[in-house]
């Protein structure tokens, strides 16, 4: 344990359920009894809520039932009282129009989860896109003491030999089979070879993205986050997890103790050393102002300036997570990155960020690059502005064709993603490989939830022509496993009458990754023209969660929280429910 601190027994939150005399608690006694436990079980003792994120249709947490049960044996072990709470489990194939639409729905349900009921301490069981960012965003505004364990990634695919890495061979064979390169049979094999056991992507897509800057955080304990989901010690970590969270528990080490700004630059340069997921720039921004340390555009583009790519992973770069953890996982990367991270950062382990990496090896180079000779130079991400922009959009440099990144071309506009599928395609369409694809209305409200439809498809007759790539503009997102020369998050979006609403056919669309530029070519006059003349579209809701979400969330580029929720936990007060 740490020097801190520790708390009596009748200071645990759960001792005004358990502790006192009176007819309230005896209530929760005798119910307790009814669950098979005694008052040995509890007594005296931090209780630990484990709020997992499994369910049959989440393929991604597909081992979790056995991880929770290896918490549990590390809380009992370590003297805590765990206490398991499903909570939404946001499954990244399987929900529609897109789990981003419940991203704050599941962050909204830990945050109560965790405030109704006799938790002492907690940890959070995510990894599939989503579960990670909204679970830290729940138990960062609840501020108790809180441990993230990571799905971890699932093994590498395998077809003919070769590896396949999801999602980006996803896009890369379904290319190939529109261009009629290879056969129905050939994508039936790689459809049964892509993923073949529990956990999340196996590329640097926005899974591994978010569990590694958690950890970089120091929110999860040291090397969890590159251990892959089926691997033994992913189970060991799961009851390690259980014992240090009770151990934080009576030192109520808590995330307002551990995250600061310093914390979440060494996250945010860690997502851009890993050539990490576009996501990252909306989920970084959602929890960091839940944390009181509001992370922005300009200062993410900042760090990118001078961060470079050292993991040479999926989509940027050559290999999968399962290398990377063979390699030396996220503690090696660490210490190849230390010169820019501030390593007197603080973390669940007890112990600062530096004490954690000091001893971590690089054990193939190849896949963990060293300062001196990064993947890329910087750049892994960029903050474009202009009058297409104003409040900003994201593109990925190392996962686009060079010669795009400086580029002017016509815009081919589709209305929105049913208009996209009906015409992409069609003989008939006006578009050459120098064209710019813009989807409008794709957005958080206009799609509504802000999908990952942001790597628009290239229509088939170029495909035949052997095009692979061309800009493509949206204000959706695209998944971290895409690749592509996709402007993303373009805020404000199009349906609330943003500048991308107003680009027509024909329309010239410079983007300028160098200069940070993205600019429709028409005077401002024009533009106020066409303004004068929009249309706002019609509401997507009129009850439930939905009509809520339409009410209150915010754009892309403020992290798409609910403008309610972002408080900090040092602006709160009596936050706690009267249980008696």
């Amino acid at each position: 344990m740490s020097t801190r601190k520790l708390k009596k027994p009748e200071e645990l939150r759960s001792h005004r359920w358990y502790g006192v005399k009176d007819l309230r608690s005896f209530g929760h006694r005798s119910r307790t009894a009814q669950m098979g436990y005694t008052r040995q079980d509890y007594a005296g003792k931090p209780v630990i809520a484990i709020i997992n994120t499994w369910s049959d249709i989440n393929p991604c947490h597909g081992h979790f039932r056995q991880r929770a049960e290896e918490v549990k044996r590390g809380v009992w072990q370590a003297g805590g009282f765990p206490v398991e709470m499903p909570a939404m489990s946001l499954s990244e194939p399987f929900q529609k129009p897109t789990t981003m639409l419940y991203r704050n729905l599941l962050a909204m349900e830990t945050e109560e989860l965790l405030r109704s009921y006799p938790a002492d301490a907690c940890v959070l069981m995510g990894g599939c896109d989503k579960t990670t960012p909204a679970l830290l965003m729940g138990a960062i505004s609840m501020n108790l003491p809180t441990i993230f364990l990571p799905a971890g990634p699932m093994l590498r695919g395998d077809y003919q030999g070769n590896y396949l890495g999801s999602g980006s061979d996803t896009w890369k064979y379904w290319a190939e089979l529109r261009a009629g390169n290879i056969t129905e049979s050939d994508w039936r094999n790689i459809e049964n070879g892509i993923a073949r056991s529990p956990g999340h992507c196996m590329t640097m897509g926005t899974a591994s993205t978010m569990t590694s800057a958690t950890e970089a955080l120091g929110l999860s304990l040291s090397g969890f986050a590159s251990i892959p989901a089926s691997d033994s010690r992913h189970s060991q970590m799961a009851s390690m997890t259980g014992r240090r969270i009770v151990e934080m528990a009576w030192e109520d080490l808590k995330p307002s103790d551990i995250l600061t700004r310093a914390s979440f630059d060494n996250a945010m340069s860690t997502v851009l050393a890993l050539a990490g997921s576009t996501n990252s720039v909306v989920h970084m921004i959602a929890v960091s102002r839940r944390a009181g340390f509001p992370l922005t555009l300009d200062h993410i583009d900042a760090l990118a300036r001078k961060v470079p790519v050292l993991a040479n992973l999926r989509p940027a770069g050559e290999y999968l997570m399962e290398d990377f953890y063979y390699a030396g996982g996220l503690r090696a990367l660490l210490k190849q990155l230390s010169p820019l991270l501030d390593l007197t950062q603080q973390t669940v382990d007890g112990k600062s960020l530096g004490e954690l990496i000091s001893e971590a090896k690089v054990f193939k180079p190849e896949v963990i690059r060293s300062l001196d000779n990064p993947l890329v130079a910087s750049d892994s991400l960029a903050i474009l502005k202009g009058n297409l922009a104003p409040d900003g959009a994201v593109i990925k440099p190392p996962a686009a064709e060079s010669h795009l990144l400086k580029h002017t071309g016509k815009a081919v506009v589709f209305k929105n993603y049913d208009d996209l599928s009906a015409r992409i395609d069609d003989p008939q369409l006006d578009v050459d490989k120098d064209s710019v694809i813009v989807l409008q209305n794709a957005g958080p409200l206009g799609a509504p939830g802000m999908p990952e439809w942001g790597q628009l498809p290239i229509p088939q007759k170029l495909l035949k022509q052997g095009v692979r790539d061309m800009v493509r503009i949206s204000d959706a997102r695209m998944s971290g496993t895409s690749y592509g020369a996709c402007v993303l998050h373009v805020a404000p979006e199009s349906y609330v009458g943003g500048p991308l609403a107003l680009v027509r056919d024909g329309d010239l669309i410079e983007l300028d990754v160098p200069a940070r530029k993205l600019n429709v070519l028409i005077s401002d006059a024009e533009m106020t023209k066409r303004k004068q003349t929009w249309q706002a579209p019609l509401k997507k809701f009129d009850r439930g969660f939905g009509k809520m979400y339409s009410a209150h969330v915010l754009q892309a580029d403020q992290g798409c929280d609910f403008d309610f929720l972002e408080t900090s936990h040092q602006e709160q007060s009596g936050t706690d429910p009267e249980i008696h």
